[in-house]
């Protein structure tokens, strides 16, 4: 018969004893099986906290996975926006403002005769004239060869050209301007913010050197002056030049030349000046050189505007004593400036801008008609 420890099939082939006594140190015998106690946590004893977790816990944050990505980038993104926006408001090197129109500065001179103004007839005057070659009109107002330049275009610089050639044309050859007619076509050529000052100048005119009618264009009083010849002889250049990347200087140097005769009616010898009669049916030509500084903008080019920077214009034959501040008063045929001066500057006195000035008109200057009219 087997022990009480043997397995019932008995003890395995080839091993003494069954191997009982080599593993007898490990093998618990049933009797100690049945008397070892097994105990088993519930689900309540496995959560205390005594027990680990079966499952860890992940951070909410680590649980966002690739939205914690999304959300990183878009952090970026506003922290980079609120940094260009704080640096562009605090930034000590701001982008320079645009230029602002200044206002125009001119001046007038009268020329006045050595002796008696010739006449004549227009054409005889114009053909024994220095403006015998000139041509008529707006035809005298050529634009030069264009050359664009680092900022410009070429149809940039011809567009301003063309422009300043308006202006000219406008204040200087158009008969309503001349003779004190709607001075409206010429105003929509300036840039706004000078139309205050150009208006105050027709309105009010002032040889201040800031608000003289004829700093802006040329005009004679329709009381005193007719045009005897609407074909005004017109010769001169024009020249564009880059003022700086964001505008273009256009500037113009013309004679304008101007046949007239006095208005009906008008008076001749204003007392106390002694300048004598004019010829009766006689006219007289009346020389105008005008040298203006432009400037045109890129604003300026789409909006079809300028602004006129200086006006420096020379005019006889004049009297030195009218102011030519409001319109140009020309001698007419037979008539002389004699003994006529300017009104006395007072040095002392700064609140005036520009002395009176007044020059000679070089006989050279007048015509040598072949048969005046007497």
């Amino acid at each position: 018969m087997s022990g009480p420890g043997d397995p019932p099939e008995g003890t395995p082939n080839g091993a003494p004893g069954g191997g009982e006594d080599e593993y007898r140190s490990v093998v618990f015998d049933e009797s100690f099986v049945r008397a070892a106690r097994l105990q088993e946590f519930s689900a309540d004893e496995r959560l205390g906290e005594h027990h680990s977790p079966a499952v860890k816990t992940r951070h909410a944050w680590v649980r966002l996975g690739g939205s914690r990505q999304a959300i990183l980038l878009v952090l970026l993104i506003i922290l980079a926006f609120g940094t260009a926006v704080y640096m562009g408001v605090r930034h000590p090197y701001k982008a320079p403002e645009p230029a602002q129109a200044q206002p125009l500065r001119s001046a007038v001179v009268p020329l006045a005769p050595v002796g008696d103004v010739p006449g004549g007839t227009p054409e005889d005057l114009f053909a024994h004239s220095p403006a015998a070659d000139y041509r008529i009109g707006a035809a005298g107002v050529n634009l030069p060869t264009v050359v664009r330049t680092q900022h410009f275009s070429d149809g940039q610089i011809v567009s301003a050209l063309t422009l300043a050639k308006e202006y000219l044309v406008r204040s200087s050859v158009d008969p309503a301007t001349l003779t004190g007619g709607s001075v409206r076509p010429l105003r929509l050529l300036l840039d706004t913010a000078q139309l205050d000052q150009f208006d105050r100048s027709l309105a009010h005119p002032d040889d201040n050197g800031r608000h003289a009618a004829t700093g802006w264009l040329v005009r004679f009083d329709p009381k005193e002056t007719r045009l005897a010849d609407h074909n005004v002889r017109v010769d001169g250049t024009l020249s564009a030049a880059e003022l700086s990347p964001e505008a273009i200087e256009v500037t113009a140097d013309y004679t304008f030349v101007y046949a007239v005769r006095p208005a009906p009616g008008a008076q001749q010898d204003t007392a106390g000046q002694h300048i004598g009669k004019a010829t009766p049916g006689a006219s007289s030509l009346v020389t105008v050189r005008r040298e203006m500084h432009f400037r045109i903008g890129r604003d300026d080019l789409n909006d079809h505007r300028l602004e006129v920077l200086q006006s420096s214009l020379q005019a006889g034959p004049l009297a030195c004593s009218p102011q030519p501040a409001d319109a140009l008063h020309p001698l007419f045929a037979g008539q002389h400036a004699g003994n006529d001066r300017p009104a006395g500057t007072d040095p002392y006195a700064r609140d005036r801008a520009n002395p009176s000035l007044c020059g000679e008109l070089a006989p050279s200057a007048q015509p040598k008609p072949s048969h005046p009219i007497r």
